[in-house]
């Protein structure tokens, strides 16, 4: 029997703390803050010893050691009941007493975000070799401590970087926190089958996906009334963040912002524009797909609420049920491992399926403790719910393949992040396609040509995007207007004749939470890169078969130890060259040009 919405299955978070308002939860929280405190003392002490340059003592080498173990701790501690308290309200944002305790561990942990410049000024004033050469812990923790000695580089006096962190949670923190409260409460109404509906944002974000045309086009253009009614105190979010992150830029003598977010993902500049320019070379074939789809809508292209639009062959559901039996049986067709980390996410409820009143849109995985992890869904019964899903549980394997790593060496940039999920994705879209027919493959085909465009295209229209936004950001703020002429403009560049130029998304810039975070500017690419990368590593590994596998569970392991360049290096990639990023979006091209040839350019589709 198919389990229907309401009984879709929740995540149990039980396991952490028994409920927010546990007395168990509020000793861990006292005991954090205590253990706080602690290591401020530790890193002060330490930083004002008087060791600098060549001049570390033995005792200021045990002090390292001994601080750094203390910060890992208090790291893990600090990540299980933010996971915790989030959890909840990433699934139902009214919930105030989340929502309480959230608030009082953004206030009372502040001094752990304060911490950090003081760390890093100390770091750049060592010899650092010195350091490594003498601390076990320095040296496990090498490439760490060799990226902060080039923020050191980069950051105001620790005093301007104290009262930064402190400024940001009534600054940037606050216009990013009314976002999410903002958006994930927000209701739609709508006509359906005769009746008047209101339905939460997540819901009508859905209906994207709907068979029927005319409920894709209300549901679009009912979305879009919301976005327009909510534009002025999200402008105001987004201006404040931007501004913000201008200011601090500045001040840390960044030039540009995306050199910022290419450090921050592990990545240098000539990497970032490879890619970016084999994307745009790979342009054109992506709106062959845009128009051969239009084509089967009887368009010359697409309005933007068709994007996402189930084409006429797709009529299989796929419940969740039969989700997890095809994912389980996928993932072991890789390894024993992967297998069993599936089955553990699925009996352990780690899952929170359905959508509801409340709940955040979209999917995202968070670790929680250690490799446990937990996966927010908005499941619907569709193919496309089901590799979202195994994208989510691949970020579950990483965290899984991470956990024994300390806190400081779990960290791992966007870029990276992606490696998994894209690679867990792959698996089982390339299962699906194994002995489909040519209804099913068409319909598998499109599915993955939607993400993959969303992740070229869409990403490369949201590039653009940011980009202008902080050039025009830093003269003056920007009303809802420009901002929503600057995200047509980008659609326009990118998109091209494969979309309707006159029906697009104005409010994309809304949408997106990831633009409302001072400290992830340029969110975008790194997804552009999880895809390229993912899917150039999953072409090794039908190559090189299970001899693949050891070495690539140690790469995930490896993620916060070294730039992508290095990680790329241990299978012979060049990732400043073109020639790896059109290799991975040739795979893409041979995937338009079978659904192509399968739907005869969009004018009709196989029978039978």
């Amino acid at each position: 029997m198919t389990i229907t919405a309401d009984a879709l299955p929740r995540w149990d978070l039980s396991v952490f703390f028994p409920s927010v308002n546990a007395p168990e939860l509020r000793e861990a929280m006292e005991q954090l803050f205590v253990d706080i405190d602690g290591l401020v003392h530790a890193v002060n002490d330490l930083a004002n010893g008087g060791a600098t340059g060549s001049s570390l003592s033995d005792e200021a080498v045990q002090a390292f050691d001994a601080m750094f173990h203390r910060f890992n701790a208090v790291l893990d501690s600090f990540e299980t009941i933010e996971a915790f308290l989030y959890g909840y309200i990433a699934t139902d944002s009214r919930d105030d007493d989340a929502q309480a305790l959230h608030s009082e561990m953004e206030q009372r942990a502040l001094p752990l975000d304060q911490l950090y410049p003081v760390l890093i000024s100390w770091l750049g004033t060592i010899d650092l070799d010195d350091l490594l050469a003498r601390s076990v812990v320095a040296r496990d923790h090498a490439f760490i401590l060799q990226r902060y000695q080039v923020m050191a580089r980069h950051q105001m006096s620790t005093a301007e970087e104290k009262l930064a962190a402190e400024l940001h949670l009534a600054g940037g923190g606050a216009w990013e926190k009314l976002h999410s409260n903002v958006t994930s409460q927000l209701e739609v109404t709508i006509e359906l089958e005769g009746e008047t509906k209101t339905l939460p944002m997540s819901d009508i974000r859905n209906l994207a996906y709907d068979e029927d045309r005319d409920v894709r086009c209300r549901a679009y253009d009912a979305e879009l009334k919301v976005w327009e009614r909510w534009s002025v105190p999200l402008a105001a979010a987004l201006n404040g963040i931007k501004g913000e992150a201008t200011t601090l830029n500045e001040r840390r003598r960044w030039d540009d912002p995306v050199d910022l977010a290419a450090f921050q993902n592990h990545i240098d500049r000539p990497i970032l524009d490879a890619m970016m320019n084999a994307a745009r070379d790979a342009f054109p074939d992506f709106r062959r797909y845009l128009r051969a789809k239009a084509h089967l809508f009887g368009a010359d292209a697409l309005p933007w609420y068709d994007l996402f639009a189930p084409i006429p062959a797709s009529n299989r559901e796929w419940p969740y049920e039969e989700a997890q039996d095809f994912i389980i049986d996928q993932f072991g067709t890789f390894s024993g491992r992967m297998r069993r980390l599936a089955e553990r996410a699925f009996n352990e409820s780690w899952v929170d399926v359905g959508p509801r009143p409340g709940k955040s849109d979209g999917a995202f995985c968070m670790t929680v403790r250690g490799g446990d992890s937990r996966v927010l869904m908005n499941y619907t019964p569709s193919y496309g719910a089901v590799t979202t899903l195994a994208h989510e549980l691949g970020h579950s394997y990483h965290a899984y393949a991470l956990g024994e790593r300390s806190a400081m060496q779990r960290f791992t940039p966007s870029t990276l992040a992606e490696t998994a999920s894209i690679f867990c994705e792959t698996i089982a879209l390339e299962a699906a396609l194994k002995g489909a027919s040519a209804m099913e493959e068409i319909v598998i085909l499109e599915n993955a040509l939607q993400e993959s465009t969303q992740t070229v295209l869409d990403i490369s229209s949201r590039f653009l995007f940011e980009q202008r936004v902080f050039a025009a950001r830093a003269a003056r703020e920007l009303s809802v207007d420009e901002f929503s002429e600057l995200m047509l403009d980008a659609q326009r560049e990118t998109y091209g004749d494969g979309l309707d130029a006159d029906v697009l998304h104005p409010y994309m810039w809304a949408v997106k939470s990831h633009y409302y975070s001072v400290g992830e500017g340029f969110y975008n690419f790194p997804y552009m890169f999880g895809l390229l990368f993912g899917l150039g590593l999953y072409a090794r590994y039908t190559q090189e078969g299970p001899a693949f596998t050891p070495y690539y569970d140690d790469l995930l392991s490896s993620t916060g130890l070294a730039d992508a360049a290095t990680l790329a290096e241990r299978f012979g990639i060049d990732l400043r060259t073109p020639a790896f990023w059109h290799a991975s979006l040739n795979i893409v091209r041979g995937r338009i040009d079978r659904f192509i040839a399968l739907t005869n350019d969009g004018q009709s589709l196989p029978t039978g």
